[in-house]
């Protein structure tokens, strides 16, 4: 049982090599503090619930890890309760890497980033595969998404950290931008139009 929720990255020897280098000092003070959050705030859920893209890790029962990537439109996860993230896996490759590892070794971990507000979020927890469960990967899935649920994935948090911005490049959804160009686009031509209806004014005046 960890005597923190940072534990679940502060190992022993991960203590050890942040006391050699320096850096041991300003993580016990996060640890009298009593550790990182394990609860999903709202915040938190309000950014994880805006998010269109996640890496999952997980690892097999040797320990070999392996991060797999799921996406979908904003809102495809989606937190089911303060500890609980639930989404529905969609039909892929079918090389069942993940489940299988959960299925080995339930422990898991989220990696979050917003690449427009130059924002990470690192989730530790535990993840399961629910196969068979119409109504709950239903509930999971975004509506009018044009993809195949095939199963639903339950992650419960066990702690969570939000890094800062440093080396984050920024970047922007492609969507983001068509909609910021066209609207640029829609302000160009209502100006040219308001410069015509002036020249138009103007042109009255002089006659």
């Amino acid at each position: 049982m960890n005597a923190f929720t940072s534990d679940v990255a502060f190992t022993p020897t991960v203590k050890a090599i942040q006391s050699r280098k320096g850096s041991r000092e300003s993580y016990a003070r996060v640890e009298e503090r009593g550790g990182w959050r394990a609860a999903i705030t709202p915040d938190l859920a309000t950014f994880i619930e805006a998010q269109t893209s996640v890496f999952l890790a997980t690892a097999n029962a040797e320990g070999q890890p392996c991060i797999q990537h799921r996406g979908g439109p904003a809102g495809f996860l989606k937190v089911l309760d303060e500890h609980t993230i639930g989404f529905a896996d969609f039909s892929g490759n079918r090389q069942f890497i993940t489940q299988g590892n959960l299925q080995d070794n339930a422990q898991a971990f989220l990696f979050l980033i917003d690449y427009m507000l130059r924002q990470r979020i690192k989730i530790w927890g535990r993840a399961r595969v629910v196969e068979d469960d119409a109504e709950l990967t239903a509930r999971l899935m975004p509506a009018n998404y044009k993809a195949r649920p095939e199963q639903a994935i339950l992650f419960t948090v066990t702690a969570w950290d939000a890094n800062c911005p440093q080396h984050i490049p920024q970047r922007f959804e492609a969507a983001d931008v068509a909609a910021a160009l066209a609207e640029r686009d829609r302000r160009i031509q209502s100006l040219e139009q308001e410069i015509v209806r002036l020249r138009g004014d103007a042109d009255k005046g002089r006659g």
